[in-house]
């Protein structure tokens, strides 16, 4: 045998202590221990100081891990190393501790309190094998705090241990298997004996007392105390259940010191003999070290007794915050979000029954979605409230407003506000109205949305807007407020209860190519959805988009996961669990909630009951596979619901009509009732019992879990449910109608609720109020921008009212027509909005009441329609819809006084002399106070309405002569009669008819006042439209680039306030600005190109899909020539050859633009002579058009090509001289090159350097990258011809970092062929 001194010579890290002395410490520490407390105790007269109980828990964790490495070192022993029968070997005295170095106390030294994470180690001293105790440094954060602090209070470790053959004085072998589970006899009594060895040396280690003599031998038959244990009598519980109780002297003695009943229970179960009906006894050592593991990592859970005073107080501690089972699922869900979080979206689709922990595997991720710096928000879908999908989604971004203003600083804040600003402009107070907790963002927002909410705009932006509107608003403040460092987690639970409309917004939001960031998570039942629902086809659309899509099915949980989840809320070792865990998996097939309430339910019948002598849960398995118990949860949740009090009950079918949670308010409300009185007294009881959740944040108490609100709907018999609903509704009601309170934010509630009993309404004779009641519901929809949910409260409205409604309640029926009209147009059913406005105008009592549905009956002919396609005109056309608004605009205007020529009548001279009178009136007017003339008459109001939407009409479907007619007599009137809502566009509309450079400084004031108009008059809701005319009129005099920026904030605008084709036509605009001005590097526009062709797709404008290919192939071609980013979509000549098609325009610009660029100048040219052949080119293009026609002949000129005309490039720098005057930022730059390409063909040199030198500079104050390239190009060959070698050269490598910023690697490369030549 090593002498202990021997082996403690060999130990320099830790100190080596023999087992029997570090005992006799230990037991010496407590008791000093125990005097100070007790002294402590003494001075401050307290029960039982903390810091006593403290020491003896961490004296039994000190035991229990000496006791883990002895277990784990006798489980590796070689077989030929120890005989494991031998008393010798497995004895106190044949171990020794590793502690701490310098941990050890002797006699010399001061007392001090050993800390329980000294063990390090433990040492069998005859065979030198050691092994070492320690906690892996990865496994360390599972008992940190959220700062990263070790938790002072957190007991547990998970240890680890390993053999150290350093140490040992023979060679270990590492075995893993337990050499004491040897088949034979022979075996079997050398690992019984075993056992019994083993808890020998647990009862003194615990103890520290020798095992009693009297358990060492019989009276006087010599038998060793394990084959006594093996007789020993261990009786069954009075109740027949199946555990122990315990009759072996020594564990009495153990309870007697108090060690814990864990402890007791593992030295009982080493001593029963598995072959003679010992209740849990051990079958391998390797199940002893599994235990003590267990205790070492939660010794509150399953080392030490939980105190209680009866079998009432003590309670299953189930693990709520574990995930059991799940690890496969909460890997891949941890992974996408880790994609995210690099910024791309995703979606993440988990299926399963109910119960089957679908939300608790979401939940899993929230804590990780928080640390990462990013916002969780979530909304439940439930059967209540199918008729408002819409509205979930929205407050479920409301949500992520107050997360933000909680977690920015502010200054944080502050920048995003004013990101908000610049990105919403006036739109901030729509996003206001759709989202009322943007205000808290910024006190100005609040401003704002009162003026949307109390101004004159608020009806007509409400008819525009629809769900695609919508969807678009709240994706542009996802995209501000979403980042790959503040990546937003949307989590929609139950998408069974969903439907296309709610669905349809997320799949805006993960289809954004624009910058959103965002994990989306949805759950559903997939046992009661079908093949069609819309969640499929959610599922699909992503695919299709190319979205990154997961999908997951969760089942119930395996048996080794149930027996897992059963033992954490036993809080006994899971062996010992096995059996009952196997029969409630046979009765819950492993279904997480079904486990949860089938074990509750055993405990309240008294199958499962806390024995207080063993202190542990006991259980007969025989009665309970013969009880007859349900496996169907919902009867078993129903079943102990029976047993509440009344109050009780009636709160949870009050809770159970309103959905999966209901609101504070609602409860206050009801007990104003008597019938509903005890709602208050009733929750207090539900929330103690664990059916109702309270929620602080939201003010809200919701159901623990679905099964329990549909158990607690259960609790209403089926044949009284609608008159429940309706009972309740009408109570709410004449509630807030007796405070004198409006019904405000519930009235939807109480519409969803009295609009259960429809025939109850009837027969109570309360048709009229509830049909008023439903058209407030459906207003306050409409305003909260949720047409869907608006259109099915005025739907159940009108079908309230009598069939003689339009005679005897005309005001509520006109009134309850048009929302309903607005509902239904916004809810894109066109036809039925059609019939509705139709109906009013037929019905209404005289012209003025007519005249809204008119308006909006004519706006719906215009622009409701989905097929607006380009060959529209064709289409478009053909369905007769435009020439409908105009003829039934013409005829309004005649009804309002009007005279309205025939299209004959009105000729291009009538317009010639037409436009400078309305110059003239302007110029009379300019200068008073005439912006400050308010418009009084309400007809000439509505007759410049309808002279608006009547040119829009006509811009479609007449000569282009009769739009600038329409436009110049709505101006007139505003000049006669003063300004209104209208005035603004009509002015801005005429300044892109008659802007030249030659009144470019009167009709830029025109422009100017109007804006200032429309700031007045708020109009946010046609901000779209304003912008657009401004740019295709005085907007020319400002940079292209600020156009390109400021149409795009257009486009924005007319998408959010519902205006598509206007929005659309800002893109086209902006977008043409953006390619001639390189406003931006062209793979970004080409990205956002392919973004517009994406939702295209969804608008279904092919008008703009055509002008989109076009400028997609020009940019496609300036990068690569098209050959790694073309596509095969194109715009070709057949699709623009149709006379009087607008396309063809466009089509001939960027044939002159792509092949100058590409280098063929005669091919451009060609082109050019195309476009001028054009009856009415527009103005400012027919500028950059003259450029490149320049540049083509100098091109020419310099080739000595015939039809190359010097005289036509003096003509075009002549009137390039005027343009840069006037408008300098977009022409200058090219006046210089123009002219320095003269000089160079006509030999002046100092002035072509000088001109290029000109042209390159006002080029890069203004910004156009691309044409300082080229100036830097054509400056390169100049000096090249000229034998300027050096300045040649610069040139060029500035050419080259140019177009390389430009993004076009097709110029860099013709560049760099360049330069390869002066090598």
């Amino acid at each position: 045998m090593m002498d202990f001194a021997d082996a403690a010579a060999t130990e320099e890290e830790d100190d080596l202590v023999p087992l029997r002395n570090w005992i006799e410490d230990d037991a010496a520490d407590n008791s000093a221990a125990a005097m100070e407390s007790q002294s402590i105790l003494d001075m401050q007269h307290q029960s039982r100081p903390n810091e006593t109980k403290r020491r003896w828990k961490e004296s039994m964790i000190r035991k229990a891990t000496v006791a883990y490495g002895i277990v784990e070192l006798l489980v590796r022993c070689p077989d030929n190393d120890v005989a494991l029968d031998d008393e010798a070997m497995i004895c106190i005295d044949n171990f020794a501790v590793f502690c701490k170095k310098g941990g050890i106390r002797s006699s010399s030294q001061q007392q001090r309190s050993s800390s329980w994470t000294d063990v390090k180690g433990v040492s069998m001293i005859s065979s030198g094998m050691s092994l070492s105790i320690e906690e892996p440094s990865y496994m360390s954060f599972l008992f940190e705090e959220e700062g990263g602090e070790k938790d002072e209070e957190q007991l547990g470790r998970y240890l680890e241990v390993e053999l150290d053959a350093a140490k040992a004085k023979t060679p270990v072998a590492t075995k893993t298997d337990d050499c004491c589970g040897s088949a034979d006899d022979r075996e079997i009594i050398s690992k019984d004996r075993c056992h019994f060895l083993v808890a020998k040396i647990l009862h003194e280690l615990f103890t520290h007392e020798a095992f009693s003599d009297d358990d060492n031998h019989g009276d006087g038959d010599n038998e060793p105390a394990y084959k006594k244990a093996k007789t020993a009598q261990l009786e069954r519980g009075k109740d027949g259940s199946d555990g122990c109780n315990i009759h072996i002297p020594a564990i009495g003695r153990m309870q007697q010191l108090d060690v814990p009943a864990s402890i007791c229970r593992m030295v009982q179960n080493l001593l029963e003999s598995p072959l003679e009906g010992g209740c849990d006894a051990y079958k391998t050592l390797g199940e002893v070290g599994e235990d003590l593991h267990l205790l070492l990592f939660d010794p509150d859970r399953f080392m030490f007794d939980h105190e209680a005073r009866d079998t009432d107080d003590m309670q299953l501690l189930y693990r709520k915050e574990k995930l059991y089972g799940r690890d496969k699922e909460e890997t891949l869900i941890t992974d996408t979000f880790c994609r995210v979080t690099r910024g791309k979206s995703e979606a993440f689709f988990i299926g399963g029954f109910s119960g089957s922990g679908k939300s608790m595997l979401v939940d899993a991720l929230r804590v990780k979605v928080k640390d990462a710096g990013g916002y969780v928000i979530k909304h439940k879908f439930d059967a209540m409230s199918q008729d408002r999908p819409l509205s979930g989604v929205i407050s479920a971004v409301n949500q992520l407003c107050l997360k933000i203003k909680d977690r920015l600083t502010s200054h944080r804040l502050t920048a995003l506000s004013n990101k908000l600003k610049d990105e919403f402009g006036a739109d901030i107070g729509l996003l206001a109205r759709m989202l009322p907790n943007v205000c808290a963002l910024s006190p100005e927002f609040s401003s704002l949305a009162s003026k949307v909410e109390d101004g004159s705009t608020s009806d007509s932006c409400s008819d525009k807007m629809n769900a695609q509107s919508v969807s678009f608003t709240l994706l542009r403040f996802i995209r501000l407020v979403s980042s790959p460092k503040r990546p937003i987690m949307l989590f929609l639970d139950d998408l069974q209860w969903a439907d296309d409309t709610a669905l349809d917004v997320i799949h805006t939001f993960l289809s954004d190519t624009m910058g959103s960031c965002m994990l989306f998570l949805g759950t559903y039942r997939d046992n009661e959805v079908q093949v069609g629902h819309a969640v499929f086809d959610l599922i699909e659309n992503l695919e299709i988009s190319n979205v990154p899509t997961n999908k997951v099915s969760l089942t119930g949980l395996d048996q080794e996961d149930l027996n897992e989840m059963i033992s954490d809320a036993l809080c006994l070792y899971p062996r010992i669990c096995k059996s009952l865990s196997d029969i409630v998996f046979q009765k819950t097939k492993g279904n997480p909630f079904f486990v949860l309430e089938f074990i509750q339910s055993l405990q309240s019948r008294g199958l499962l009951r806390y024995d207080f002598y063993q202190k542990r849960w006991v259980w007969n398995e025989d009665t309970i596979r013969a009880e007859d118990i349900t496996d169907n949860v919902l009867h078993l949740l129903s079943s102990k619901m029976n047993r509440l009090s009344d109050e009780m009950q009636m709160l949870l079918k009050v809770m159970a009509c309103f959905g999966t949670s209901t609101n504070d308010s609602v409860i206050s409300y009801l007990t104003q009732s008597p019938e509903f009185s005890g709602v208050r007294n009733g929750l207090e009881g539900a929330i103690s019992d664990g059916f109702v959740i309270e929620d602080g944040v939201h003010n809200n108490f919701k159901f623990a879990h679905d099964k329990v609100r549909e158990a607690a709907y259960n609790l209403i018999p089926d044949s009284d449910k609608e008159q429940f609903h309706y009972n309740l509704g009408k109570i709410l009601c004449t509630i807030c109608s007796g405070n004198g309170k409006d019904e405000g934010d519930i009235v939807l509630l109480i519409c969803s609720q009295i609009n259960h009993g429809i025939e109850s309404i009837k027969a109570d004779n309360l048709c009229i109020p509830a049909a008023k009641l439903n058209m407030k519901a459906g207003k306050k929809a409409l305003d909260g921008c949720d047409h869907k949910t608006a259109y099915s409260y005025l739907d159940t409205a009108q079908s309230l009212l009598p069939d003689d409604n339009w005679e005897s309640y005309y005001d509520l029926s006109l009134r309850l027509n048009f929302l309903l009209a607005r509902a239904a147009n916004s809810s894109c059913k066109y036809d039925e909005a059609e019939l509705i406005l139709q109906t009013i105008c037929k019905r209404a009592r005289c012209f003025q009441d007519k005249l809204p549905a008119y308006f909006l009956l004519i706006w719906s002919l215009l622009f409701a329609s989905t097929d607006t396609t380009l060959s529209p005109f064709k289409v478009f056309l053909a369905q007769g819809k435009v020439v409908d608004a105009y003829n039934t605009s013409s005829s309004i205007l005649s009804l309002l006084g009007e005279t309205v020529p025939e299209t004959e009548a009105v000729t291009l001279e009538t317009v010639g002399s037409l436009i400078p009178e309305t110059l003239n009136m302007y110029a009379e007017v300019y200068g008073d106070d005439w912006l400050g003339r308010k418009m009084e008459d309400n007809t000439l109001i509505n007759i410049l309405k309808f002279y608006s939407v009547m040119s829009t009409a006509a811009y479609f479907c007449k000569p282009s002569h009769m739009v600038a007619y329409f436009v110049c007599k709505m101006v007139q009137l505003s000049l006669r009669n003063g300004v209104c809502q209208q005035t603004p566009l009509a002015l801005l509309s005429f300044t892109s008819i008659v802007i030249r450079f030659d009144n470019a400084a009167f009709v830029g004031r025109i422009a100017k006042n109007a804006m200032v108009l429309s700031e007045r008059f708020d109009l946010s809701d046609e901000m779209a439209e304003l912008r657009l005319h401004f740019h295709m009129g005085a907007g020319h005099l400002e940079s292209f680039q600020f156009g390109a920026s400021n149409l795009r904030k257009g486009f924005g605008s007319g998408l959010t306030s519902g205006n598509a084709n206007t929005a659309f036509y800002c893109a086209i605009q902006g977008t043409f600005y953006s390619i001639i001005s390189a406003e931006k590097e062209l793979n970004l526009l080409l990205q956002e190109i392919d973004y517009y062709l994406h939702l295209l797709k969804t608008y279904k404008s092919e008008m703009t899909r055509y002008y989109m290919l076009c400028y997609r192939e020009t940019v496609s071609i300036l990068i690569d020539k098209g050959d790694a980013t073309g596509i095969e979509a194109k715009l070709c000549h057949d699709d623009v050859s149709d006379p009087g098609n607008k396309l063809l325009e466009v089509f001939y610009f960027h044939e002159v633009f792509r092949n100058h660029w590409l280098g063929y100048p005669e091919r451009s040219n060609h082109y050019v002579k195309k476009y001028e052949e054009l009856i009415e080119p527009r103005y400012f293009e027919a500028y950059i058009i003259k450029f490149y026609k320049a540049l083509n002949i100098l091109a020419m000129l310099k080739k000595k090509r015939t039809g190359a005309k010097s005289e036509d490039v003096d003509e075009i720098i002549a009137s390039m001289r005027i343009a840069a005057a006037h408008a300098g930022p977009n022409f200058r730059n090219k006046l210089e090159l123009l002219e320095a390409e003269q000089y160079g063909i006509d030999n002046y040199p100092d002035k072509a350097i000088a001109s290029y030198r000109a042209s390159i500079e006002s080029a890069r104050e203004t910004n156009f990258i691309h044409e300082r390239g080229l100036a830097c190009e054509k400056a390169g060959f100049y000096c090249k011809r000229m034998k300027y070698t050096e300045t040649s050269l610069e040139c060029f490598n500035q050419a080259r970092e140019c177009y390389e910023e430009w993004g076009s690697t097709m110029k860099v490369d013709f560049i760099q062929r360049e330069l390869d030549k002066f090598m």
